[in-house]
C-alpha cells in the first residue's frame, strides 16, 4: 500500500495544479493525504479549500491542525488510510463473491472471520509512505514539530509486524537548477536515518506543491515498476480456481 503524506501551511503558487497531480497519484494507486499546519495564523479559505481538494482528488484525507497536534494526526491519518484501503479491497471481493459488498450480508460466523482478516492485514500488509514536506519560508518555525512527527510515525510503523518503509522529500528544493523537490531520505525503516532530515535547508518563498507531488508519484511508480520486473514469479500469481483472499471465509 502506497501513500503520499503532504504537510504544508499554505497555497501552491508555482506550476501544475496540485489537485491534478493528486488525481494522477490516485490513478497510479497512490493515496494522497494532506495535513495543513496553522500556528497563530489562518490558512484562509483558499488554503483550506486547496488542502481539501488535493486530498479528495488523491482519494485520501485532509486535516488542519496545530504543530502540537501534528504527530498524533500523522499517525492517525497513516493508519486510517491502511484500514480504509483494506476495507475497500475486502468490500470489492465480497461483492464479487456474494454480489453484496456489505459485511452485514454475511452470516455472523463468516463476518467474524472476515473482520479477523481485516485486522490481520492491517498489521501485516506492506506499507510505503512518502512524506512530502513544504519548506517554504513560512514553515521554518514548524520544522521541529515536523521532524518529531516523522520520528514518532516511524516508531509507530515499527510496532507493526509487516514491512513499513518511509521516504522523505521537501519542496522547493535547495538544489541548483529547476528542481521542484529534493529527496531527504530514500525508502528506509531505520530511525537512525532520520537524523539527516532537513540538513542545511535554504527556505524559500515559493510553494510548487503540484510539481512536487508529481515528482514523488514518478519516484514511487518507477520504483514499483522496477520491483515488479525483478521480483514477480509464477508462484506469486493467483492459483487457478481461487476467488480471492476471502474465498475461504465467506462460505
Amino acid at each position: 500500500m502506497k501513500q503520499i503524506l503532504l504537510i504544508t501551511d499554505g497555497c501552491s503558487n508555482v506550476g501544475l495544479s496540485p489537485v491534478m497531480a493528486a488525481a494522477h497519484a490516485k490513478a497510479e494507486g497512490i493515496v494522497v493525504n494532506v495535513i495543513g499546519i496553522t500556528d497563530g495564523q489562518e490558512l484562509g479559505e483558499q488554503g483550506a479549500a486547496e488542502i481539501q481538494e488535493i486530498a479528495r482528488a488523491g482519494g485520501g484525507m485532509s486535516r488542519i491542525v496545530s504543530s502540537r497536534q501534528l504527530s498524533q494526526t500523522v499517525q492517525m491519518v497513516t493508519r486510517k488510510t491502511v484500514v480504509t484501503t483494506i476495507q475497500q479491497a475486502v468490500s470489492k471481493e465480497l461483492k464479487s463473491i456474494l454480489g453484496d459488498s456489505k459485511l452485514e450480508a454475511l452470516p455472523p460466523e463468516s463476518r467474524g472471520r472476515v473482520v479477523h482478516v481485516i485486522d490481520e492485514l492491517t498489521e501485516t500488509s506492506r506499507i510505503k509512505v512518502a512524506l512530502l514536506i513544504d519548506t517554504s519560508a513560512s514553515m521554518k518555525p514548524k520544522l521541529h514539530a515536523v521532524r518529531e512527527a516523522i520520528y514518532d510515525l516511524q516508531l509507530s510503523l515499527q510496532a507493526r509486524s509487516g514491512e513499513s518503509l518511509i521516504s522523505v522529500f521537501h519542496f522547493p528544493a535547495n538544489l541548483a537548477g529547476d528542481q521542484e523537490v529534493e529527496m531527504d531520505l530514500d525508502w528506509t525503516g531505520d530511525l537512525a536515518n532520520l537524523n539527516r532530515l532537513f540538513y542545511k535547508l535554504s527556505m524559500k518563498g515559493t510553494t510548487p506543491t503540484g510539481p512536487a507531488i508529481l515528482k514523488v508519484v514518478h519516484f514511487m511508480a518507477d520504483r514499483a515498476d522496477e520491483i515488479h520486473r525483478t521480483s514477480r514469479t509464477a508462484a506469486e500469481k493467483p492459483a487457478a480456481g481461487k476467488e480471492g483472499m476471502l474465498s475461504d471465509y465467506v462460505v
